[in-house]
């Protein structure tokens, strides 16, 4: 093969997992927005240069802009051959990608192939990726869903944690949008993804899957925070076998108070997100609910939030969204330490 190689990403798709660094040469907010699994950043063209670049294009001529790239362009794919690739040996093979698989990952592969390297250039770049991720998405494989449901507090996503600990499959959907998937879901310091980086940390875990075994998730909601599930995914989901757990009432405030922590030391974030629930329970409900939350009534809030929204949100929607929960099997958990969901999660994925 003559390299650089230009390849699409149905040929590379199958082999994503050999080469030795994928490099993703697009500006690092084009990066942060989405990007191809175990992608670093190695831009030709940080974002002020493109503006710069661009800006000229406008302003002066095509020429003109050109020659301030190809400048620009040399001098940051020297810095990175310099800083992260200057001892790599002769067969490291690098796969290199921009936004369409021109001129910016040409530049670069080109000079790693001079150089030596067997390096692959991504045809059609990452707008050819995203249209893959696109259309496994709409067209997922059929996967055997097991979906866990049960009330706020019962668990569900400490247990999705362990059935994955011990080996699992396991689709957790909060944990791939960084949110815990109510109006108090937001997690501390860890903004979420952009919709396609979500899109893609699905794919990318859907393509991993053996659809022979079965797939544990919890009983989601469309969207999670801000970001929406993909159709199909929803689709699959909600027709498929589901598992009612419960928790007593106390043991799901305890569960609670434990994981919203951050909380109990910031009522003013908690006050925020509870105006969102006005509209629903009324002004007067939520400022004796800020009282509580300003008072340090953590616990008395976290009961009285459960049985006037939570608890009557979820016996509203669950059986009209989940066909089989009418059948679930039932798994009751006795407490909330570490023993209590192993012995969990062993019922449900024997070793």
């Amino acid at each position: 093969m003559k390299y650089p190689a230009l390849l699409p990403f149905t040929d590379v798709l199958p082999v994503l997992g050999q080469f030795d660094a994928i490099i993703d040469v697009r500006s690092e907010s084009e990066f942060a927005l989405d990007h191809i699994p175990g992608a670093i950043n190695c831009p030709v063209l940080d974002d002020d240069e493109r503006i710069r670049v661009g800006t000229t294009y406008k302003q002066v001529n095509a020429f003109e802009a050109k020659k301030v790239g190809a400048a620009l362009v040399s001098r940051n794919i020297a810095r990175h051959i310099e800083q992260s690739w200057i001892d790599k040996p002769r067969d490291w093979k690098p796969l290199v990608y921009c936004w369409r698989g021109g001129n910016r990952s040409g530049a670069m592969a080109h000079v790693l192939a001079k150089i030596g390297w067997p390096a692959i250039q991504l045809d059609g770049g990452y707008k050819a990726y995203r249209a893959h991720v696109s259309t496994e998405l709409t067209q997922p494989p059929r996967l055997d869903f097991r979906v866990i449901c049960g009330t706020t507090g019962s668990g569900k996503s400490r247990l999705l944690e362990v059935l994955d600990a011990i080996g699992a499959q396991v689709l957790d959907l909060e944990q791939l949008a960084a949110h815990r998937g109510s109006v108090l879901g937001n997690l501390p310091g860890e903004p979420q993804p952009s919709q396609k980086r979500f899109e893609t940390r699905v794919w990318d875990k859907l393509r991993h899957v053996d659809p022979a075994r079965p797939v544990f998730v919890e009983s989601e909601s469309k969207k999670v925070g801000n970001l929406r599930v993909p159709d199909a995914v929803m689709e699959q989901m909600r027709a498929s076998p589901c598992i009612a757990l419960t928790l007593s009432r106390p043991n799901r405030v305890r569960l609670l108070m434990e994981d919203y922590h951050h909380f109990c030391f910031d009522p003013a974030t908690l006050n925020t997100q509870l105006d969102c629930l006005v509209q629903l329970h009324g002004r007067d409900k939520i400022d004796r609910w800020h009282a509580m939350a300003n008072g340090g009534r953590m616990p008395q809030l976290v009961d009285e939030l459960l049985v006037d929204h939570y608890d009557p949100a979820y016996v509203r929607s669950i059986d009209r969204n989940f066909a089989q929960y009418g059948a679930a099997e039932a798994l009751e958990l006795a407490d909330i330490g570490a023993a209590d969901f192993l012995a969990a999660a062993r019922f449900l994925h024997p070793a």
